[in-house]
Parts: structure tokens; C-alpha cells; sequence
């Protein structure tokens, strides 16, 4: 543990450590428990984080979902970004949302539920499940990006030039099983044409306002 952030409190994630292999360990063994109908359910954990901003923002998010030609996903939003906090020599520690349980979440009783109708647990389940997750993060004191394989971190906080705004951007590719998951159990390289439906979203939470673009084509 470090000593540094040891005293801090915990309401979201613990910020002691950076990476919770057993936890992500659990989540890929049970796949089904954790992403049942595959890579729609994981589109929304994330979509789930950009409605929390949205509601924070006066009701009035906005959030673009990309389709890629290579089968992967993305989510940018307009919110805030993900917070840091400075440990007692000035360095910048990141919330660890991609690779430990999201305690308001993970096996809370009163965890929310996500529009398909099973629990909200947070985006380590994307993570966990995904072969490589790309996080941009802008906020008003700085931006960068980090990479993640497998939900485990393969670089550290990289800074990028700001550019204005704050927000958040998860580019994800999730793995095999989860496209044949979401395909009914034949092989899937690309996401389904329904992935999301805006109109259905907006009843679910309508403060977040969701544009798809496909770029398969």
C-alpha cells in the first residue's frame, strides 16, 4: 500500500492500488454473469458513466458512439473528465476506474440497473473484457491518455495538449468470446447495426443525449 494516498477516503474506488488482478480475474471467468448478451451490456457500463455526467451537467449531456470498422467501440462524453488527486510529492494519481471495483457498484445491493434490465457494476467489466481499452481524459487542469490490455494498464498517464474541452473518451475492443456473445454464438468481427437505440436510451436516462456513427462502411 502506498503511504502516500493510504489516508485518503474511498467512495468510489480504492485509490491505494492501481490494479486488482483478482478481481479482473473473476470477471473473465464468468463472462456471462458479468456481460450477459455481450458487447451491448458493455456499451452500456460505459454509457452509464456519461449519463452520471450528463445529470451533473444541468441535463444537458451529450455523448457520441462510434462504431469502428475493426469491430471496436467508443464513447466520448463532455463531462468533467476522471479525476486525479496529487500525493505528498506533487504526483498526479488516477482514479483506478478501469482495473478495481467500482464500490457504489460491484456487488452492492442497491447497485442501479442498466437499461437491458441487469446491474450496473462498473467499467472494469469493460476492462476486463475487452483485448485493449484506450482512455482519453481531458479535464480542466490537464489531459492525457493511458492504455490498458486485458483491463491491466500498459502504459502510464501519457499527457496530451489540451484542445478547450473536458471529457472523456473510451475506445475499447472487446474481446473474441464477447462478439460471439453478442452475435447469439457465431462469430461476430463487427458490432450488430442495433447496438444502441437513442430513443431507448432517452427513456432510460434523459439527461444524456446519444449520437451513433457508424463507420463501418
Amino acid at each position: 500500500m502506498d503511504t502516500d494516498t493510504a489516508p485518503w477516503r474511498n467512495t468510489t474506488h480504492d485509490w491505494t492500488r492501481s490494479v486488482d488482478a483478482d478481481h479482473l480475474a473473476g470477471i473473465r471467468r464468468d463472462q456471462a454473469a458479468f456481460a450477459p448478451g455481450g458487447l451491448r451490456h458493455l456499451l452500456l457500463e460505459v454509457l452509464a458513466y456519461a449519463a452520471d455526467e450528463a445529470e451533473c451537467s444541468a441535463g444537458a449531456g451529450r455523448c457520441t458512439v462510434t462504431l469502428h470498422p475493426d469491430g471496436s467501440v467508443s464513447v466520448a462524453d463532455e463531462g468533467r473528465g476522471t479525476d486525479t488527486r496529487l500525493d505528498d510529492r506533487g504526483r498526479p494519481v488516477k482514479k483506478p476506474v478501469m482495473a478495481t471495483k467500482d464500490l457504489r457498484f460491484f456487488d452492492h445491493p442497491g447497485a442501479q440497473v442498466l437499461p437491458d434490465g441487469h446491474p450496473r457494476r462498473g467499467m472494469s467489466v469493460v476492462a476486463a473484457l475487452s483485448d485493449w481499452l484506450v482512455h482519453t481524459n481531458r479535464r480542466a487542469g490537464g489531459a492525457w491518455v493511458q492504455r490498458y490490455e486485458y483491463g491491466v494498464p500498459s502504459t502510464g498517464l501519457t499527457p496530451i495538449a489540451g484542445d478547450g474541452t473536458t471529457g472523456t473518451t473510451v475506445h475499447f475492443s472487446p474481446s473474441g468470446p464477447v462478439r460471439a456473445a453478442s452475435a447469439g454464438g457465431a462469430p461476430a468481427p463487427a458490432p450488430e447495426p442495433a447496438l444502441v437505440d437513442p430513443a431507448a436510451l432517452a427513456t432510460a436516462w434523459p439527461y444524456l443525449s446519444v449520437e451513433v456513427v457508424d463507420r463501418r462502411a
